[in-house]
């Protein structure tokens, strides 16, 4: 059997919310920062860097599509969705299989000491959130089905929100590539009308392709990626919630941690089942 004592060290300090770690994301880090990185590289090899910078084209698509986005939702929606985003996008979000080992812990110390005995666990959760409510469910006294129905539209509405927030990243990666199709036509107009200024056709050309250029590199390179991650790790998110309710309804019932472990195994894929018990 696992280590009880160490194993109950990280329930309040390894994740928050409903399981996301606290660690540093380097894979969505790495993955944008890096594919600017290598844009960046190639204009400074290429030579003239500075040629790909325009204050009118930048107006166009950056503000264009922040603000396009913006009459797309609710102003409560777009501030809502940025701190979102942000911890979806830095932070991990967190391992089925640590979830299911830790929520194990719990129902066996339950099955030896009582529920009452989690009591002092749910005040110490941490940023781990959706555990320690779950936990304090259990000590209250509350029946399965309360239980589960609080749980179950604590989980619904996280949810709902970070698809709210994934589809306001959706929304600005399919703004952002019509604003620089807009700033080309731009250019082109500004162009045509003043051949006979050969002075102008340089500066309406560069607004004319480095929309183009600033509305795809925004798209592809920043807001579908961010949205993708956001949604992957809702899914995430929800599983391990889903973990932690199966988890409290099994010590409410006071079943065997062991059929619990079965019940969980149940959901996860065949790589990350536990055997906690073993």
């Amino acid at each position: 059997m696992a280590n009880i004592s160490a194993a109950e060290k990280p329930v309040g300090r390894r994740q928050s919310g409903g399981g996301a770690s606290p660690s540093i994301d380097t894979a969505t880090l790495a993955g944008v920062l890096g594919s600017f990185a290598v844009i960046i590289t190639a204009m400074v090899l290429g030579g003239a860097p500075e040629s790909f910078v325009d204050a009118p084209a930048m107006l166009i698509v950056f503000g264009g599509t922040l603000l396009v986005t913006t009459s797309s939702f609710s102003m409560k929606e777009i501030l809502d969705s940025r701190s979102i985003v942000f911890r979806a996008v830095i932070y991990n979000a967190g391992n089925p299989s640590e979830a299911a080992h830790r929520v194990l812990v719990l129902a066996d110390r339950a099955r030896r000491s009582g529920t009452l005995s989690l009591i002092e666990y749910s005040k110490n959760m941490g940023q781990n959130k959706f555990l320690g409510h779950a936990v304090q469910l259990v000590a209250d006294g509350l029946g399965a089905e309360e239980i589960e129905q609080i749980l179950m539209q604590e989980s619904d509405t996280t949810h709902r929100r970070h698809v709210r927030s994934a589809g306001v990243l959706r929304r600005a990666g399919e703004v952002a590539p019509a604003m620089g199709l807009i700033g080309t036509l731009v250019g082109l107009v500004q162009m045509l009308g003043n051949l006979d200024d050969p002075s102008t056709i340089g500066p309406s050309m560069a607004v004319a392709l480095l929309t183009t250029f600033y509305g795809a590199v925004l798209a592809n390179m920043l807001f579908h990626p961010l949205a993708s991650k956001l949604e992957r790790n809702s899914e995430l998110e929800a599983t391990i919630q889903r973990i932690y309710t199966l988890g409290a309804l099994s010590i409410n019932r006071q079943e065997n941690p062991r059929h619990l472990e079965l019940v969980i195994n149940s959901i996860l894929p065949p790589a990350q089942r536990v055997k906690h018990f073993d």
